[in-house]
């Protein structure tokens, strides 16, 4: 399925190995990793296509109300990990026609609401998703529309996401180190100024004139400058650390992201790493997290943003940024405390998903047996 900007496997958990290992063995299978193209594979060669959703109807009783738990899996090209730490709000768009297609939710009007649980960070969103009734009067998941999104080809049914409570999924708290904004010295670079932020994704949020870049490279240029990357991983490491991190030499968070000065209308300007290639456009909860930096004051998003204005709401406020990223925008609408405006206490944003294909991924029995690599 294809979520937002990211696409890959989605399974249903009670059809995977319930014993960890075994269940990671089966998905690098699928995957065809690690190999750099994985030619024996489903992976497209890049962190974007080697992701992997894990879907399974919500726990009976919960106090939540949660519908759908799902287990995110990075994957990488040329590595045999596979991680379970991070989140992914691009593939997140797709659990709920997931869970509708193979029956775990059943439709309920003309569009259906559910509660999706990310057991990866505990995090809660409410997710809604066209579905119509056909000429046989069953609802199905709606897929074409005119919603579009930066990033992904022509149009297709909004998927619109909620989120109930992101702050620190991975590293704890909103702020970790308890700053709006922090100085850091990194080996063979020097001292440089960041925002060190969790707000459903961790991000290190970078000045790109810090870094000797403007902010307005593609990705190509980007990747292919083995000067900066290496300036970017460096700092990574140490803000990891900051983070309370520990060594994130092997992780795939904290993500980097190289901010600037707003160039077509938006509010902030944005290069996106995950964490070695560049992000073509920016991730969901990068997207949420680098909104949210931006309308803190004192920030180094903030210094660098257009910001809009402030919507009064019966909640407090509300305000829409527009998240620029190499391939076009991401707006994000962030909900704002009455009684302190640089609270953010809700988002939510508009995805799109497509079903792409639906039956048997093979995996060598030899792999499951545990006695092959």
């Amino acid at each position: 399925m294809r979520g937002g900007t990211s696409h890959g496997p989605f399974f249903d958990a009670r059809d995977l190995p319930a014993d960890t290992a075994q269940r990671d063995a089966a998905l690098l299978a699928v995957m065809g990793s690690p190999d750099p193209l994985q030619i024996d594979g489903m992976g497209g060669g890049h962190p974007l296509t080697s992701k992997a959703g894990i879907v399974a109807p919500g726990p009976a009783g919960d106090e939540r109300r949660i519908d759908v738990e799902w287990t995110f899996a990075q994957l990488q090209p040329d590595s045999d990990r596979v991680d379970t730490t991070p989140n992914c709000g691009n593939m997140l768009a797709a659990v709920l026609p997931f869970a509708i297609e193979t029956g775990m939710v059943i439709p309920d009007g003309d569009t259906t609401t559910a509660r999706v649980l990310t057991r990866n960070t505990g995090a809660v969103a409410e997710i809604t998703v066209q579905t119509p009734a056909g000429p046989d009067g069953q609802r199905f998941v709606r897929y074409d529309g005119d919603a579009r999104i930066d990033g992904v080809p022509g149009t297709a049914a909004p998927v619109r996401i909620g989120f109930l409570d992101t702050a620190g999924s991975v590293a704890g708290s909103l702020l970790p180190t308890g700053n709006v904004r922090d100085t850091v010295d990194v080996p063979g670079v020097g001292s440089i100024d960041v925002t060190l932020i969790d707000n459903g994704q961790p991000l290190v949020i970078v000045d790109a004139r810090d870094l000797g870049a403007t902010g307005a490279e593609s990705p190509e240029e980007i990747d292919a400058d083995d000067a900066l990357r290496a300036r970017i991983e460096a700092l990574r490491i140490v803000a990891g650390h900051a983070m309370g991190l520990g060594d994130v030499t092997s992780r795939p968070f904290p993500k980097m992201t190289l901010v600037s000065a707003p160039g077509n209308g938006g509010a902030i300007s944005t290069r996106s790493l995950i964490p070695h290639r560049t992000h073509r456009s920016i991730g969901v909860l990068a997207a949420v997290t680098a909104a949210t930096a931006a309308v803190l004051p004192g920030s180094v998003a903030h210094d660098l943003a257009v910001l809009p204005s402030v919507t009064t709401t019966p909640d407090g406020g509300e305000t829409t940024l527009s998240v620029e990223h190499p391939t076009g925008e991401f707006s994000v609408t962030l909900g704002l405390d009455p009684d302190d405006p640089t609270h953010v206490t809700r988002s939510a944003l508009l995805r799109t998903a497509r079903l792409i294909m639906a039956g048997q991924a093979m995996v060598p029995s030899a792999v499951l047996r545990g006695d092959s690599a």
